[in-house]
């Protein structure tokens, strides 16, 4: 069965479209606006597996800020979209992630109740291509509410701007291809609930 989704988001600040497929290779094209946000997911799908191509329309001449954020959302929405019910996933992800001075962590649980804990003490304000730095955490929390999933994000090393983001997202784009991958044990919803 195919784990796909498609979605298109308008809004006053946003014109957002997007497909995914979760058991991909890192095929796509991203074309946002923000050429280092571009660079982010260009290498979330790669190093999460995921097909991924979106084309995000934002009111960038305010900054990158809607930007980033919405397509977050539409992220997050289109794995929970392609997830369907959740059956039969691993469910649990968790990466440590090294570039260069830079040591990323990140764990998520894809449990339908979406919180998020970033901790990157080392990220100081600042812009890079485009991309405000405070907006990494912005995007892991819209990605988490969109996707209903719990995320902890900690920066434990990194003096370099760059690397701390980058850094950040192949450690969730890891998490993440852990967390959706097939579990060829679970022979339903990981959950003693019954439902995610």
């Amino acid at each position: 069965m195919a784990r796909t989704a498609e979605i298109t988001r308008t809004t006053a600040e946003t014109d957002i479209r997007l497909s995914l497929d979760l058991d991909g290779s890192g095929a796509g094209t991203r074309t946002t606006g923000v050429g280092f946000f571009d660079h982010m997911l260009d290498l979330f799908a790669r190093h999460g597996l995921l097909d991924l191509t979106v084309t995000t329309k934002g009111d960038t001449q305010t900054g990158s800020h809607h930007t980033v954020e919405d397509t977050g959302i539409v992220l997050g929405q289109a794995v929970s979209e392609a997830l369907g019910d959740r059956s039969g996933i691993t469910r649990y992800g968790a990466a440590t992630i090294p570039m260069d001075e830079t040591l990323a962590r990140c764990a998520i649980d894809l449990s339908g109740r979406p919180f998020t804990a970033v901790n990157a003490p080392q990220l100081v304000p600042g812009v890079t291509g485009g991309f405000e730095h405070e907006l990494l955490e912005e995007f892991v929390r819209a990605f988490a509410n969109g996707a209903r999933a719990t995320i902890h994000l900690d920066v434990l090393a990194g003096t370099n701007a760059h690397h701390v983001i980058e850094g950040s997202f192949k450690a969730l784009a890891r998490a993440v291809r852990q967390a959706v991958a097939i579990d060829p044990r679970e022979t339903g919803i990981p959950s003693t609930k019954g439902s995610l």
